[in-house]
């Protein structure tokens, strides 16, 4: 029987309203932790769990969202999900303890885990492959907007009512959800089912689910605990590796696996799923330490730091639906080029900051890069999955927002590893500028005690004093150049990326039909 013609713009509002609050909930709890930390008494290292929890969770059910598709019906799986994640949003905020409000934490990761890879899989299908480019410019909006608005969002509810209204505020939005995905949304007769008697892969769910917590784990705890210094770090690698290791052998062998590796036979979609990950890896880095550079070392309030990415935000909703426009028009590969190049010049932009650049400056490199996402990821999502079959649209949506988040997390690894490391070296290079023998610095530190004895009297000495501004402001410059060479760092990784170009295939542009895809 075929379901019932809905129009796509109907589809797309229903699968884009989960989205986006799931999307939002990553980033949402950042600026409430220290409100959590105190309302529920929990200590520094504790009150974290309530942002790895749900990571972990989201990551393990991510790419087991298209054979729980597949087993339960999409419309089905979905509709749970939804249900899953508003229901434990509000156990979320009525939660009095700290492991209550892991443990309900955790239960909203598990919701939250497929409404991406579903929504996407939903929008691939309900526009004709020519068009997908401009389906996966309303999906790129919430995927680019939500770390964005995420953290603004957040601190006004915190400041304005309290804690517990970043997770009330799901309630009406993910009823509303509920009730346009079971009126608008229904599976496609060409979609895979396993069958009632099929035999369910416990061990590669298994290995699938201990293996990705692990990674997640390490990610996110690994800088704090110093890598492998730290015998906990070391132990939970090895285990993650044995457990990922076993589980693609495992799949690979499996006749009804859980994630169908197979897919990757298909050049286009394993290099763009390569370059999902590398460019998010750069991109999440970026939006990560660009706030940390104007807070910590410029003065800027949260509210300011917010300023300096939002109108990036507001461009990049202006910029996504040209962009897919574009696609049907234009070969999307040359779309890309126009994105890797973009975003490698806003991050070169950034490499040059300094201690002493205005808003604007900073302003600009998040405008730039507002220009660049969505030609990147518009563009690959569309090369990406141009000549995925129908009936495999759920593993591979799957797939590729599974290594979409991954490389967010070890982007945000890297950078946090990475900007500490650089610290330290160039702290250690400056000082040795610190010697009495250096005129500048015998310049300085007779300015700085000569302006101290003339706000506190000549009575007391202020060399101590002065030598500790002096060394504040050589931490802080030591700081900023760790920032450029960070951002030089991903900046090379978009320009790396532009030699995969020539190994994905052309996708369908004008009225051109990919093969299967109907």
């Amino acid at each position: 029987m075929n379901p019932p013609r809905v129009s796509k713009w109907l589809v797309t509002l229903s699968v884009m309203i989960p989205t986006l609050i799931e999307i939002l909930d990553t980033t949402v709890v950042n600026v409430s932790l220290t409100h959590i930390q105190g309302s529920l008494s929990a200590g520094q290292e504790e009150v974290t769990w309530v942002l790895t929890s749900y990571l972990v969770s989201n990551a393990v059910v991510i790419p087991m969202s298209g054979w729980l598709a597949a087993l339960m019906g999409r419309k089905r799986y979905l509709i749970a999900s939804i249900v899953m994640f508003t229901a434990s949003s509000l156990l979320c905020g009525l939660a009095v303890t700290l492991p209550q409000l892991v443990f309900f934490r955790v239960l909203q990761g598990i919701g939250g885990g497929g409404l991406q890879p579903m929504s996407m899989a939903i929008l691939m299908e309900a526009y004709p492959p020519e068009e997908r480019g401009m389906a996966m410019a309303i999906f790129g909006m919430g995927i680019v907007l939500g770390p964005i608005l995420g953290p603004v969002m957040g601190g006004y509810l915190t400041d304005a009512y309290s804690w517990h209204w970043i997770f009330y505020i799901n309630l009406p939005i993910g009823l509303l959800a509920i009730y346009m995905c079971h009126g608008f949304i229904f599976d496609p007769p060409e979609m895979h089912r396993l069958g009632r008697g099929a035999r369910i892969d416990y061990a590669g769910i298994a290995l699938l689910c201990l293996g990705l917590g692990a990674l997640q784990i390490v990610l996110d705890k690994g800088q704090l605990e110093d890598w492998f210094a730290s015998e906990f770090i070391l132990v939970l690698t090895v285990f993650s590796a044995v457990c990922l290791i076993s589980f693609v052998f495992w799949e690979l062998k499996h006749e009804k696996p859980i994630l169908d590796l197979r897919i990757f036979k298909d050049r286009s979609f394993a290099t763009g799923n390569l370059v999902m990950f590398t460019g998010f890896f750069a991109f999440f880095g970026s939006i990560v330490l660009l706030p940390i550079f104007v807070q910590k070392l410029m003065g800027y309030s949260a509210l300011q730091a917010g300023l300096v990415l939002g109108p990036s935000g507001m461009l990049t909703m202006a910029v996504m639906p040209l962009v897919g426009k574009l696609t049907q028009r234009v070969d999307a590969r040359k779309l890309l080029a126009v994105g890797m190049l973009v975003n490698a010049a806003a991050l070169y932009h950034m490499s040059g900051f300094n201690l002493y650049i205005d808003f604007y400056t900073a302003a600009l490199s998040r405008v730039i890069q507002g220009v660049g996402m969505p030609f990147f990821f518009v563009s690959l999502s569309m090369v990406t999955m141009a000549w995925v079959r129908i009936d495999q649209m759920n593993n591979a949506s799957a797939i590729f927002n599974l290594l979409r988040n991954l490389g967010g997390s070890f982007g945000v690894a890297f950078v946090t590893t990475l900007l500490a490391r650089r610290t330290q070296f160039h702290q250690h290079r400056l000082v040795e500028h610190l010697t009495p023998f250096n005129f500048g610095f015998n310049f300085r530190m007779e300015e700085l005690k000569a302006g101290l004895a003339a706000k506190l009297g000549t009575l007391a000495d202020h060399t101590h004093a002065a030598s500790g501004m002096i060394y504040g402001q050589l931490q802080r410059q030591a700081a900023a150049m760790a920032f450029n060479d960070t951002f030089h760092a991903q900046m090379l990784m978009f320009l790396g990326m532009l030699a995969l170009l020539f190994i994905i295939r052309r996708p369908p542009v004008g009225r051109r039909q990919a093969p299967g895809a109907h």
